[in-house]
């Protein structure tokens, strides 16, 4: 059996408008969000494969540049709607015990925010799914993923309760074997709900059999093609990726050029079906009330 936590809410930082686009020329009459999947790396740039031996330290070991980093990231990200974020840190050693989503959620002004750790190397590290929102979530759980080694998980949010949007974000392994339990894992997860909105890194190309099964099982769209994402100062691998179902409209989809991690984010403009719900009537959002740094 996979164990399921419940993810503990977040009140609003600020007092901001849900950033919506209604309307317009595409598809009236239906909500239009821009969604964004990005693995930070923990805030660490890297511009050489030679980085991942050389830079190995900022992987367990505080350095000051990070936050500087971050500070870019939160400008690249505060005009999307919802953001899936791997890699990212809960607070330990390395990032100098700052929750990293908080901080990206602080800087780029996100009313909403949730971290989930999947796995701690004693107090250097503790690797995290995160999400940032300016639409408040009504329900919001984490799930263990299956695999050889533990430590991946899926951090699934719905917004609203009567015909919801059901968020999932993911960082799926490195290994195939592995890999596969936990796209069956997520297929499973996801075909109870008619509109689904999966990112993360996949660790699997486009065009590669791996898709094919998640896409096979799952129901939702196959992910646009050539939208190279790794590494990021040569993109040759499309290992990121928004999947969607049929239901939600793709009116456009593109990586962003901007080196400030290992892989470059993708973005995506989707308009949902018609008659889903993002309010969220009565939601019991117990959480602390986030502070600044």
């Amino acid at each position: 059996m996979v164990e399921v936590a419940e993810c503990f809410y977040i009140r609003p930082m600020y007092n901001l408008p849900i950033s919506l686009a209604t309307g317009g020329n595409l598809l009236p009459n239906r909500i239009r969000l821009r969604l964004l999947s990005y693995n930070i790396q923990a805030g660490i740039d890297t511009s050489h494969y030679r980085q991942y031996f050389t830079h190995s330290w900022k992987h367990v070991l505080p350095f000051p540049q990070r936050l500087r980093n971050l500070d870019r990231i939160a400008e690249l990200i505060r005009h999307f709607d919802l953001i899936g974020l791997q890699e990212t840190d809960a607070g330990s050693l390395r990032s100098d015990y700052i929750n990293l989503t908080e901080y990206l959620a602080q800087r780029a002004h996100f009313p909403f925010w949730e971290d989930r750790t999947n796995r701690r190397i004693g107090n250097f590290a503790r690797h995290s799914l995160g999400v940032l929102s300016h639409i408040q979530p009504a329900v919001c759980t984490d799930h263990r993923l299956p695999g050889a080694i533990p430590g991946r998980g899926a951090l699934i949010v719905q917004y609203g309760q009567s015909n919801p949007l059901v968020l999932v974000i993911v960082h799926l392994a490195l290994g195939r074997r592995s890999r596969l339990r936990q796209i069956d894992y997520i297929c499973e997860l996801v075909r109870e709900y008619d509109n689904v909105i999966l990112m993360g890194d996949l660790n699997c190309r486009a065009e590669g059999s791996d898709m094919k099964r998640l896409l096979e099982f799952s129901g939702l769209t196959a992910p646009a093609k050539n939208l190279h994402t790794y590494p990021s100062w040569r993109p040759q691998r499309s290992i990121d990726h928004i999947l969607v179902s049929p239901g939600i409209t793709v009116n456009e989809s593109k990586v962003l050029n901007i080196p400030f991690s290992d892989h470059l984010p993708i973005a995506m403009d989707v308009s949902l079906a018609e008659g889903v719900n993002l309010e969220n009537h009565g939601g019991d959002f117990s959480g602390q009330l986030s502070s600044g740094f």
